[in-house]
């Protein structure tokens, strides 16, 4: 992998390049996530982010850390900043991520669900990182948009230009109840996620939430070093 990511300074243009990706997450905190369910989120994320697979991707590039943000949506006026722009450039670094995961508060915010005004939010902190090689916006979300402009409604001209956004799905963790996931995830494919190789993950109840973010990670940074390398000759 440090090859790869070695490969990636020898471009054109990307030595000069601020960061490898500006990655944001934006975590659903509306009426439908409960006390118990906004701390398996926050916590989940922590924990996806230290996993030993995802730390190697993470610090594989020492030269062109990951840059992250992680912020809370429920209404349409409702996006609290929990980590502003970060750079993972060492252990310390996630070290103090973590800590602000583990230890924020859950502030009062309204009930509902604005997906689209969540959209909004992360483009405009996307369009703080221009000179990443690649903008990626995470969406986790348990619900539909009920408040505020529908996300099939903001059009791709307002999607920074390059970025993507992949979702997370978070079902009840009731077998019987896996059609309703799988609607929620079509809904996500077809109103929220866009740009390149986007894709939705599905967390199948809240204590599953760790385990689908890491999976999450693993595709998104590792798609980056993959996609860009040429295939040597015969």
């Amino acid at each position: 992998m440090i090859r790869l990511a070695l490969l990636f300074l020898a471009l054109p243009g990307l030595a000069e390049a601020a960061c490898r990706q500006a990655l944001a997450f934006g975590l659903d905190v509306s009426g439908s996530v409960d006390a118990v369910e906004y701390r398996m989120q926050l916590d989940g994320l922590a924990t996806a982010l230290n996993s030993d697979a995802v730390r190697d991707v993470l610090f594989d590039g020492p030269d062109a850390p990951i840059d992250v943000l992680i912020y809370e949506w429920s209404g349409p006026s409702d996006q609290t900043v929990i980590v502003p722009w970060t750079q993972l450039a060492t252990p310390d670094d996630l070290a103090g991520v973590t800590l602000a995961l583990r230890n924020h508060p859950r502030n009062p915010a309204a009930p509902t669900t604005a997906i689209g005004a969540a959209l909004l939010a992360g483009f405009a902190f996307l369009e703080q990182r221009p000179a990443c090689w690649k903008r990626t916006l995470d969406l986790s979300g348990d619900g539909y948009n009920n408040a505020g402009p529908r996300p099939q409604d903001i059009g791709h001209i307002h999607t920074p230009t390059g970025a993507t956004v992949n979702g997370l799905v978070i079902g009840s963790g009731d077998d019987r109840r896996i059609s309703e996931v799988a609607e929620l995830s079509a809904y996500y494919l077809d109103a929220v996620v866009r740009g390149p190789d986007a894709f939705v993950e599905i967390a199948h109840g809240f204590a599953d939430y760790a385990a689908a973010m890491e999976r999450k990670l693993l595709r998104e940074l590792t798609s980056l070093v993959i996609g860009a390398v040429t295939p040597e000759a015969d």
